[in-house]
């Protein structure tokens, strides 16, 4: 099987080559606009008040940014078609995109049920003491999972490629380790796509009443713009996460057959860096508006 797949990654035209042109494509999409996005949030945000979801949303441009720094390495792999450096970095380099999948739905999840309570009137805004807690544990947090996932995949991951001299140029190929984990992918995917799909049907709900409540006029209403952004970031997570997790359902019992179309799916994801374009978006029509009233 490893021999076979050595011998395809080094045929020009073949379908492998196609996938690896299709991935550096979107990898390098996503390099140089999540960059973009994240350089202009971060200056917009300079001026924002802090408000109940911004710790979140901070975790959530770390999240993009350690993913990003990776991204190279994988546009060189997919250039290149071989894989030069230690097979332990090609292990971190692969964990990080799962890391980066989990936090952000994780953080996805927590800004939305949180604007939700504070639309029910079930929640105010933090104060600085919560804040600085929050903040605590999210750098715990973020420790936590920078450690264990990392050692984790290096443990379990990959042994029978490290084994072959001959295998040592190929890399982000793990699919032969989930056979042991599979009950917890499972899991993990339906826990996504069920989430994912309740949130974007509570908020989508949420608009629904704001409309009924001021009709036309409902586009002129804070709240109205600020539940708008829950929306998009809900939308977010079922464009770039859902379709991964239930193709990964199929995936489980395909696993060596699929492998490279995995590799697609799963890049997909990635996407989700262009997030943080959602507060640019509202920013900028404010910049606008404010610029026609002078």
């Amino acid at each position: 099987m490893t021999t076979g797949l050595l011998q395809t990654s080094k045929q020009p035209g073949d379908a492998e080559n196609h996938y690896y042109v299709v991935l550096l494509v979107i990898y390098s999409v996503v390099l140089l606009c999540g960059t973009i996005s994240l350089s202009l949030t971060m200056h917009f945000l300079r001026s924002t008040s802090i408000s109940t979801t911004s710790i979140p949303v901070f975790n959530l441009i770390f999240a993009h940014f350690i993913f990003l720094v990776t991204v190279p390495f994988r546009i060189y792999y997919y250039a290149t078609n071989k894989w030069t450096l230690s097979k332990g970095w090609c292990k971190l380099v692969s964990s990080m995109i799962h890391i980066h999948m989990f936090m952000s739905f994780i953080l996805y999840v927590i800004i939305l049920i949180t604007r939700l309570l504070i639309f029910y009137k079930k929640a105010t805004h933090m104060a600085s003491s919560k804040r600085m807690y929050a903040a605590i544990i999210s750098a715990l947090v973020w420790i936590v999972v920078l450690v264990s996932v990392p050692c984790a995949v290096h443990f379990s991951y990959g042994k029978e490629i490290e084994g072959n001299v001959a295998n040592r140029s190929i890399c982000f190929r793990f699919g032969g380790n989930i056979e042991s984990a599979k009950e917890v992918n499972y899991i993990s995917s339906t826990f996504v796509i069920v989430v994912a799909i309740i949130l974007t049907a509570l908020q989508a709900n949420i608009l629904r009443v704001l409309y009924r409540k001021h009709g036309k006029e409902c586009t002129y209403q804070q709240d109205f713009g600020f539940q708008l952004k829950s929306l998009c970031f809900a939308l977010i997570m079922v464009v770039c996460f859902v379709p991964y997790h239930i193709f990964r359902l199929y995936y489980l019992e395909n696993i060596h057959r699929l492998e490279d179309v995995n590799e697609v799916f799963l890049s997909v994801t990635t996407f989700n860096c262009l997030d943080m374009l959602t507060f640019l978006g509202g920013r900028s029509c404010n910049m606008c508006l404010s610029c026609r009233t002078k």
